[in-house]
Parts: C-alpha cells; structure tokens; sequence
C-alpha cells in the first residue's frame, strides 16, 4: 500500500470509487451532464448527448437524464426489450417513448446510417461504476472541529470510498485515525465488515424511526498535514 506522510493508502489523485448511489446519479440529469443507471451500472452518456447534440433521436435520453432505465432492457441479454411490430410482423426493439439513438426506423430509410458501430448500450465505454442497491446515512465526526456530517454511502463500498466521499468537506480526511466505538476501523472493509450494522430492517420490524439512529464515526487528527 503506498504512503502519503504517516498514513498508508490509495492515491487519491488516481482514486476512482466504485459505488455510486440513485442520488448522486439523479444529480446528473442534464444534456450536458448526463448520467443513467441499468442493470445495476452507472453510465456517463454526456459524450455521447454532445456527439449528437441537435439529433431528434437523442431526446428520449435527455428525458430519462439522471433516472434509471433498467425497464428498457432485456436483463438475460442486455439489449434493449423486444417486441413484434404490429406493422411488419418483424422482430423489433420496444421504444415506448419513441425511437431514440441508434435504434434501426421501423422500415428501411436512405436516410439511416448504422456505421456507429456498436450501440451506445453495448460495451462498457461508458460505463464509470455500479449503482448501489442498498444505502445507509452514516455520521462522520471531526474530533478535532467537533464538525459532524451525514453521509449516504452504498452497503458495498469500502472505507476508503466513504473517506473519498468525505473529502469535500476535509481534505485531509486521510490524515486521521478513523473509529467507530473505540476501535481502529479497517479502510479496505465495509461498514458491515467493521461491525457497523445496518439496522434498518429491525428498525423497521419495531415500527422505529431508523433516522433517530443513525451510527457515528469518529476521526482522530494524526498530527499529519498530508495533502490529498
């Protein structure tokens, strides 16, 4: 594990997470920022809404801009939903909200051209992470500041990700000791593999506010001015 000054860790310059949640994906819900989330993975679909910018066929992207689409795709194949077209007896992909990139006209026009090779839905060029099924609220305080923040972070994600999520608000986040009731927390286990439950579901069985409760993790400055 490389260093930085005192503490071992990743080099945040570098650092890319792999969880992202419904939250931060709906943030992205412009042409010029444009997020959607299938089947589980979070895409980056702004280069291709600034390719085709102007392009009828990109407006039923921009519309779902920031939502998940998984109910566009066929989970077993990937690919779009299919259906037969009334019209032409022919197999053919299902486009409720009507025709949109790189989906073949429902009859053949001089006007189509399928040299884009493959569709944007294909391969993973576009692909910057997976979608987090679960969140939880964790609470982060600085015992140095006495600041204290609540942050939404997927069940998977390890400390090292909540930490670069932290980092907006400290950043030397990594320059302190982190723990949760006493104990040095480990950064490449969850929250869950610390010890820190998720107790929604028994919160809930027990007909209680889980919001009353939401668990705490303390910093301890390490006397350590790396810069991340």
């Amino acid at each position: 594990m490389p260093r930085r000054g005192l503490v071992a860790g990743p080099d945040f310059e570098y650092f890319q997470r792999r969880y992202f949640t419904p939250a931060e994906v709906a943030r992205h819900n412009r042409p010029e920022d444009l997020w959607v989330s299938y089947l589980g993975y979070v895409y980056d679909l702004t280069p291709l809404a600034q390719e085709y910018k102007g392009d009828l066929l990109l407006k039923p992207i921009v519309e779902v801009a920031g939502q998940d689409i998984s109910h566009w795709f066929d989970p077993k194949t990937r690919d779009i939903r299919k259906h037969i077209d009334p019209l032409t007896g022919c197999l053919r992909y299902r486009t409720p909200r009507g025709r949109f990139l790189h989906v073949p006209p429902q009859l053949p026009r001089s006007d189509w051209a399928n040299d884009f090779g493959k569709p944007w839905w294909q391969g993973s060029r576009y692909e910057v992470g997976r979608l987090s099924a679960k969140t939880r609220n964790i609470r982060i305080i600085n015992t140095l500041t006495s600041q204290e923040h609540t942050l939404e972070v997927g069940t998977l994600e390890s400390m090292w990700e909540i930490l670069h999520r932290y980092l907006p608000y400290n950043t030397h986040a990594a320059s302190y000791t982190w723990k949760y009731e006493g104990k040095n927390l480990n950064m490449d286990y969850t929250l869950e593999e610390n010890g820190i439950r998720d107790e929604e579901e028994e919160f809930d069985y027990l007909n209680m506010d889980g919001t009353l409760y939401t668990p705490a993790i303390l910093l301890y400055f390490n006397d350590d001015l790396t810069e991340l």
